[in-house]
């Protein structure tokens, strides 16, 4: 049974939750504030380690996004687990901030139980794909994606990609070469059309190119076309 961690001082809303997933399968354990879901995460035996967790962005005693930085921080294979982020409605600066800081979704409040749901099993699945019966290494220049790792290096240098990064450049490294809209990424890596005004895919492009680009003002490897619509492409021997 995978297990679910909610990070939220809202106990009805955490109990709502809990229900829900509950009757979907899922495990799924509460923590009322930052340092108690900080605390989950980085002593073994307080609970089952999660597999992806619900953090909400304004806690009690310390911001939401200053969690996420701490959970990608430690020093373990914790630091690599999805995180859902839960944010308000309307502010689309705390989304940004929240996936330059290594969130892998992101839901704004008030949200419908059955799309938090649809998000989740989206992450997980994604994060269970990783070993496909294609290739498992992936080679592109000195630009190497190893699927069953689910590790990217570059000249042997290992690049640091969130969950839903990685799955965006396997995306890309399986259509290399193909220019592929903003929309088809998207439907590539969530299974949806891209919601309108959505920028997260920007957000996200911009830290795989940080990582992966010597230069990543000036990329080599994963290119911006310019046409009626924007589209970008993976280039297979840089």
């Amino acid at each position: 049974m995978q297990h679910i961690l909610m990070i939220e001082d809202d106990t009805r809303l955490a109990q709502m939750v809990g229900e829900y997933l509950g009757q979907s399968g899922f495990g799924f354990s509460h923590a009322g504030d930052a340092r108690s879901g900080l605390a989950r995460l980085q002593e073994p035996g307080t609970g089952p380690a999660p597999d992806l967790v619900i953090l909400d962005l304004m806690l009690p005693d310390m911001d939401g996004l200053e969690v996420c930085r701490r959970v990608r921080a430690l020093a373990s294979e914790v630091a690599k687990v999805p995180v859902l982020m839960l944010t308000a409605k309307g502010d689309p600066m705390d989304r940004i901030v929240g996936l330059e800081l290594g969130a892998d979704d992101y839901l704004p409040k008030p949200f419908e139980p059955r799309e938090l749901l649809a998000r989740i099993r989206a992450v997980l699945r994604r994060r269970g794909e990783g070993a496909a019966p294609a290739a498992k290494v992936l080679r592109f220049g000195m630009l190497e994606i190893d699927r069953d790792a689910r590790s990217v290096t570059v000249a042997g240098q290992p690049c640091e990609l969130t969950s839903y990064q990685f799955d965006l450049l396997i995306a890309l490294a399986e259509r290399a070469g193909r220019v592929l809209t903003r929309d088809q990424i998207m439907e590539a890596v969530r299974g949806r059309e891209l919601e309108a005004f959505d920028r997260s895919i920007d957000v996200h492009m911009g830290r795989i190119r940080a990582a992966i680009e010597a230069d990543p003002k000036n990329p080599k490897r994963i290119v911006t076309v310019r046409g009626d619509r924007k589209s970008t492409r993976l280039n297979s021997s840089h």
